[in-house]
Formats: C-alpha cells, structure tokens, sequence
C-alpha cells in the first residue's frame, strides 16, 4: 500500500512512462504515497507483461492508454506483487483476456481483504472494479520467457507481507520490486515481518541490480535499496530501545530522530512498522495477523490528522 499528487479537479491522473530497460518500462505514477503506486510493463515477442496495475479506474485506464502506445495488443500476463489493492484493483481493466499470476498465498489474501482499502479511503473515486484473483499461482520461484527477456518471479517475506513478489530481469539488472523498497517513501511492514523485511532486503542488495522500480516512489538504483536497509536495521534498534523502556510505539516514534529518513514520505508508517516491531520482539510469528484497526488511529495521532490520500 502506499496519495502524493493526484489528478487535478476533474482531469486525468499525472503519469509518466520511463523507460528502465531493453522493452521494460516504468509507469510511474508521481507523489508515490498511499494508494498511488508504480507498475511495470515488459514488451515481449509475443505478448507484453504488466508488474502491477493500479488503485483506481482511472489510474488503470491510463496505464491501459501508456501500455497501447508500446504495444496495441492487450497485456497477456498481469504480476501482482502482493495483495494489497492498489498493486491489483486495476487488474479488472486487463483481465481477461490478461492471466494474473501472484504467489500461492496472494490470492486468498486478496479475496479477503483485497477490497479493504476501500473502506480506509470511502471518499475516493475507485470506480467500478471487479475482482480479478490470479489464475496462476507459485510458491518460490517462476521464470517466464518473453523471448527478448526473461523475467524471473521470486517469492521474498514475509516482509512487506506474507505474499510479496519481486520481479527481476537479469540480462538487464532491472528489478521490480513491488512495495519490498519504497524509493524516498517510509516503508510499511505492519502485515509483514521486520526480521523477513530485513532478510528480503539484503537478498535484493545481492542481485546487485541497476534500475530499481519501487512500488512507490521515483526510479532508482540500488542505492534505494540500501537505504532501506538502513532504515529497518534501525527501526530494529529503536524498538528494542522502546519495548524495553516501556514506551508504546506511538510514543517511540514521537521521540524519534528520523535522520536521514525525515524527508521520506508517509512517516506516520513508523508507528504502525513498531507495532509489528513490537509483537514479533514478544513472540509472534513473521506475518501473524495484526488488525490494523488498532495501528490507524496510533498513525493519524502522529500525522496529525486523517492519513491523506490521493488515488
């Protein structure tokens, strides 16, 4: 999940189309907070690949409009990296006649609760957007070849959540990496694991990719992923400081000095990253079900106000 600038009164959302490798692209979607996420699209011989879609009707439409100038036939495979709706609500303006692949576990999660931001957010135009669940599903690993490229599916977490899914293309060194790396945006682990958000994060730094596609945010390097390395290594600390003077994740946060990570945005999602700090440091599992009922308050009490969003 990840609201930054939205479309003008009445007006289209503002997209940008980048190009990141031979026939792979980034739409990216500007302002890159909750609900206004990145896909990407891979031009095959035979048949174009979406990693993503979008939150919104529209959003989908314009991705739609972006994809049919690179390639007028329709996309014949949709990656959805995990099972939060704005990575896969647009999923319904492609499939069918797209097939939707995602990890084994995505797909329950998002017959559940792949609908919920909906509620969090009543007031956003969604549109008119019917499931669309995968039809494929893996466990680890999954190579699909574009004949111009591979893509290589790989099941990382639980991290981000129990079900994310990085794409990556080795011949190019391009990685999407879904919502695992957040380039200049707060990451988000409250339906993850810190630990699995950490072991995920160095096994991307491995790959030692070129161009990084965050599920939010602006292209990158890898130097986004060390950073956000960085940031949960001491997200680790400042919770067993906070846990172990007693403070409760909101308090922590707001005496924490942000550092180099002040500028990012969404940083009410500190609260919510110490709330699963916390109940995995007293014994609960990587991806254990945390009701975010009672984390949103905690993150709007640190905002200041209702968490803005801009689908």
């Amino acid at each position: 999940m990840g609201g930054g600038d939205g479309p003008g009164p009445g007006g289209p959302p503002v997209t940008a189309l980048v190009e990141v490798g031979t026939s792979a692209y980034a739409f990216v979607q500007p302002g890159g907070g909750w609900c206004v996420n990145n896909a990407g699209v891979v031009v095959g011989d035979r048949r174009t690949l979406l990693v993503d879609t979008a939150a919104t009707k529209a959003r989908a439409l314009a991705l739609r409009d972006a994809v049919a100038a690179l390639d007028p036939r329709p996309p014949g495979l949709i990656v959805t990296t995990h099972h939060h709706g704005d990575h896969h609500l647009g999923n319904a303006v492609f499939a069918p006649p797209a097939t939707v692949v995602a990890h084994d576990a995505a797909r329950p999660e998002m017959a559940a609760r792949g609908t919920a931001l909906r509620h969090v957010w009543p007031d956003v135009d969604w549109g008119d957007l019917p499931p669309a669940l995968p039809a494929v599903t893996f466990t680890d690993r999954l190579t699909i070849r574009l004949g111009r490229c591979t893509v290589q599916l790989r099941h990382l977490g639980p991290a981000h959540t129990t079900n994310d899914v990085v794409a990556w293309l080795p011949e190019q060194r391009v990685l999407y990496a879904g919502d695992l790396v957040l380039p200049e945006h707060t990451p988000f682990i409250l339906m993850g694991s810190l630990p699995g958000s950490i072991a995920a994060t160095e096994a991307l730094l491995e790959l030692e990719p070129a161009v990084v596609v965050g599920g939010h945010g602006p292209v990158a390097g890898a130097e986004a992923v060390a950073a956000t390395l960085r940031y949960l290594r001491w997200l680790d600390a400042l919770a067993r400081a906070g846990r172990a003077a007693g403070a409760t994740p909101l308090e922590v946060a707001r005496c924490a000095d942000l550092g180099e990570f002040a500028a990012w945005g969404e940083p009410e999602r500190l609260v919510a990253n110490l709330h699963r700090a916390y109940a995995e440091l007293a014994g609960a599992a990587p991806g254990a079900y945390l009701p975010s009922a009672a984390v949103f308050p905690d993150m709007e009490a640190y905002h200041g106000g209702p968490l803005p969003c801009h689908a």
